[in-house]
C-alpha cells in the first residue's frame, strides 16, 4: 500500500524535529559525553546527519560539546527545565494566597510572569461578582511597558537594557493612556524601584486598572507578579499593604529571605 503523499514543504522539518528529539533522548540516556558514532548507532542515523543536526543543536545550546567528536546535553535544557520548574513552584506556593487575597478585595487577582518582552498569566483567582468586563486568560500575554508585573521587570534593569527593550518593541500603545515615550516609561519604573510596587492606569484595557508587587525566588531574583485588577474607580490603595504581604508570604514559601529592615 502506497503511503499518503506529504507537503513537501513539510516533511523535512517534521522529519528533522524528530530526529532531534531522538538524538536528544540518545544523549540524556548516558551521563558522560558520547562519541558521534555511538550516537547515530544509538539514534539508527548516518553519522553524516547525526553530525549535522548536533552541530545546530550545538549552536543553540541544547548541546554541548566538550571535546572534538564528543557530544553531552547542554545548559540550555537546564535553563529551560528550571524556568519551567519555577512556574510549576511560583504557581503551587501561590495559588492559597492569591485565592485569600481575593476573598478579602473581591477583585481579580492575577499571577504573571515575564517570558521575553511580555509577561503571561499563569494563574487567577476571580469570582463572577467581580464586575470586571475584561478577564486576562491563563495563558494570555501583554506588553512589559503596558503592565503593572511587567513595569516591574523592567525596573529590576539597568537604563542601557531598558532602552533596547523601549528600541526593541517600539513601546506600542493599546489606549489612550498607554505609555508610549521612552522618558515616561523610564520616571515610571524609577517609581516602581522606589515604592516597590507598580501600577497600570488603564494602559492595558481601558476602565481596568491595576497594582503589582514582586514575587522572589531564594536567590533573591524577582521570578513573577502578583497583580489586583480591579475597574478604575475602584482600585483601593488600602490593598496595597495586603498585596505586599501577600507577594512576601509567597516569596518566603519559596525560600526568599528578605534581610531588609
Amino acid at each position: 500500500m502506497r503511503k499518503p503523499k506529504l507537503d513537501a514543504h513539510q516533511t523535512p522539518t517534521i522529519q528533522v524535529i524528530e530526529r532531534m528529539f531522538t538524538l536528544i533522548d540518545v544523549l540524556a540516556s548516558r551521563e558522560e559525553a558520547m562519541q558521534l558514532k555511538d550516537i547515530s548507532e544509538r539514534a539508527g542515523l548516518h553519522p553524516s546527519t547525526t553530525h549535522r543536526i548536533l552541530n545546530d543543536l550545538t549552536c543553540g545550546r541544547f548541546v554541548d560539546r566538550p571535546e572534538a567528536g564528543t557530544y553531552r546535553l547542554g545548559m540550555r535544557l537546564l535553563e529551560l527545565g528550571n524556568l519551567v520548574k519555577a512556574r510549576l513552584s511560583v504557581r503551587d506556593a501561590a495559588l492559597g494566597p492569591m485565592r485569600e487575597l481575593h476573598r478579602l478585595t473581591q477583585q481579580p487577582v492575577n499571577l504573571s510572569v515575564r517570558q521575553g518582552d511580555e509577561i503571561v498569566y499563569v494563574e487567577r483567582a476571580l469570582s463572577e461578582r467581580s464586575g470586571m468586563q475584561v478577564v486576562r486568560a491563563i495563558g494570555g500575554h501583554a506588553p512589559l511597558h503596558l503592565t503593572s508585573t511587567g513595569k516591574l521587570f523592567l525596573a529590576t534593569e539597568d537604563a542601557q537594557r531598558v532602552r533596547a527593550y523601549a528600541t526593541r518593541t517600539g513601546l506600542p500603545g493599546h489606549t489612550r493612556n498607554s505609555i508610549t515615550q521612552l522618558p515616561q516609561l523610564e520616571r515610571e519604573l524609577g517609581k516602581a524601584r522606589q515604592l516597590g510596587v507598580a501600577y497600570d492606569n488603564e494602559e492595558l484595557e481601558l476602565g481596568v486598572r491595576c497594582m503589582a508587587a514582586g514575587i522572589h525566588d531564594d536567590q533573591g531574583n524577582l521570578i513573577a507578579g502578583l497583580s489586583i485588577s480591579a475597574p478604575a474607580d475602584r482600585l483601593d490603595e488600602a490593598w496595597l499593604s495586603r498585596l505586599k504581604q501577600t507577594a512576601q508570604e509567597i516569596s518566603t514559601a519559596l525560600g526568599f529571605a528578605n534581610h531588609r529592615a
